[in-house]
């Protein structure tokens, strides 16, 4: 009678022991594959950041050419109204 809730007892705990196994073997390599991650950057990453900069710069050159025609504006008609 005292067998049977042993053996269940023991059937139970085999599997938290295995998983528990499992998750020690594998905890350095996840632990190395995070410090590799952070350490490097993906190649989507490295996309993203160069779309960044060359949106960035095309605004930059957006707003400077916009800054020129204000002036160019400003001018003429200053030159105007000299006349």
């Amino acid at each position: 009678m005292r067998i049977l809730p042993l053996l269940l007892m023991a059937l139970l705990l085999s599997g938290c022991l295995v998983r528990t196994a499992a998750n020690v073997v594998t905890l350095p390599v996840r632990a190395v594959g995070s410090g590799y991650d952070a350490v490097t950057t993906s190649q989507s990453e490295a996309d993203e950041k160069r779309g960044r900069q060359a949106r960035k710069e095309d605004e930059r050159a957006g707003k400077e050419a916009r800054q020129r025609e204000k002036e160019e504006r400003k001018r003429t008609k200053r030159e105007r109204a000299d006349d």
